[in-house]
C-alpha cells in the first residue's frame, strides 16, 4: 500500500563542498540516497518535499557537517494479505520466485492450484495446466501476500495465488 510520510535523515558533508550552496548539495544528496532506497519495512518511492534542513553540525576529528533533514515521501509498504502483481523471476520445483517492486517474493507448490503441474519440457521450466496458463520465467502474476519478513535492506514475502482472480495475467 502506499502512503505519504514524513521521514528524517541525517546527511554527511565533505569540507570541499561548505558554502553558499551547502544546502542545494545535501538537498542532491538526499534525492540521490533515498529515491528508490528499500529500508527493509518499506521502500521509498519518491521524495515529495523537504520540511527543514537542520543548522551543520561540525563532526569532530573529521571536519564533515552532519546535517538533519525532515522531509515527505511517497513510499510502498505490503501488508500480509494485500493482492500485487509481479514478474516470475524463477521457477523450481518446489514453487517460483517472484519480483514485487523491492519485495521477494515465494509462492510455494502447495499455494499453487492443483491444476498448474509443474514440467521442465520446453526451453525453461513452468507450471502449466497444458490448455492456456503456462507461469515460467518473465510472466506476470498476481498473487495475495500470506505471509511477511524483512531484514536490513531487504524484504521477504510468502504469496498464494491459489484463490480466485490470482496467477497468470492474460496478455
Amino acid at each position: 500500500m502506499f502512503f505519504v510520510k514524513t521521514l528524517e535523515d541525517h546527511l554527511t558533508l565533505h569540507p570541499s563542498f561548505f558554502g553558499s550552496q551547502a544546502k542545494q548539495y545535501v538537498t542532491d544528496l538526499l534525492y540521490t540516497q533515498n529515491e528508490g532506497k528499500n529500508t527493509g519495512v518499506m521502500m521509498i518511492i519518491a521524495i515529495i518535499d523537504v520540511l527543514d534542513i537542520s543548522e551543520p553540525k561540525i563532526m569532530p576529528g573529521t571536519g564533515y557537517a552532519m546535517y538533519d533533514i525532515s522531509y515527505r515521501a511517497i513510499v510502498w509498504r505490503p501488508f500480509r494479505g494485500e493482492v500485487v502483481d509481479g514478474l516470475v523471476r524463477n521457477v523450481v520445483a518446489g514453487g517460483f520466485f517472484v519480483d514485487v517492486g523491492g519485495l521477494n517474493c515465494f509462492v510455494s507448490r502447495q499455494l499453487i492450484p492443483k491444476q498448474l503441474k509443474y514440467t521442465v519440457e520446453g526451453a525453461t521450466p513452468s507450471f502449466t495446466d497444458n490448455i492456456d496458463q503456462t507461469i515460467e520465467h518473465g510472466s506476470q502474476v498476481r498473487l495475495r501476500i500470506k505471509g511477511m519478513r524483512s531484514e536490513m535492506n531487504e524484504m521477504f514475502a510468502v504469496g498464494s495465488i491459489k484463490e480466485d482472480y490470482l496467477g497468470i495475467l492474460m496478455q
